[in-house]
């Protein structure tokens, strides 16, 4: 790939050096990492070889950024459709088949029409199949069983999930900074 400044986001790791968020990861644009360094809000730990300039000053890109302050996480992660997906590791709490996100869906346990809620104990995901299959029935009406049973997750463990879906694209700046805490295999 070619490097421009366009394809140089920064890493962005809180002031633990531990990244914001590894799914999605958090990534700043060169434009907000660069603005960030200047409001000397952030510190540059790593950098790219692509430079900036303007008549007066020049500077390379960071690659990887902490923040000088650190962002306490929210205990509780809001209740969405992709943090849905990210709990159930994107595999159908039915027949237990993965999909592409674009193929899943969510599904109530107890259905809407008897009673259930839109809440994080009642919803699962589902592939397309099993959700018409199952429709508005009760699990034991449908002949089906749950993988798991729906429970709301933290946002360590919505966290320690995202780590087993790396994203297409690791600049070897990053690694050191994603997995350090990952355990070892014995040489």
């Amino acid at each position: 790939m070619v490097a421009t400044a366009d394809n140089c986001p920064a890493l962005v790791l809180n002031a633990d050096f531990r990244p914001l968020n590894y799914f999605p990861l958090s990534l700043w644009s060169w434009q907000d990492a660069v603005k960030a360094v200047f409001l000397d809000r952030v510190n540059v730990i790593s950098e790219y070889d692509t430079v900036i300039h303007s008549p007066s000053w020049e500077m390379k890109l960071p690659s990887v950024i902490s923040l000088k302050e650190y962002v306490q996480h929210n205990r509780r992660p809001a209740f969405t459709r992709f943090n849905v997906f990210l709990r159930d590791r994107f595999v159908c709490q039915y027949c237990w088949q993965g999909f592409p996100t674009h193929e899943l869906t969510f599904d109530h346990v107890v259905p809407r029409s008897k009673g259930g809620r839109t809440e994080w104990t009642n919803v699962v995901t589902a592939c397309a199949a099993c959700n018409l299959a199952k429709s508005n029935m009760s699990l034991r009406e449908a002949g089906m069983s749950l993988r798991q049973r729906p429970m709301q997750p933290s946002n360590y463990q919505l966290q320690d999930i995202g780590r087993g879906f790396p994203p297409n694209y690791l600049h070897e700046s990053w690694r050191d900074f994603l997995y350090w805490d990952a355990e070892l295999d014995p040489a």
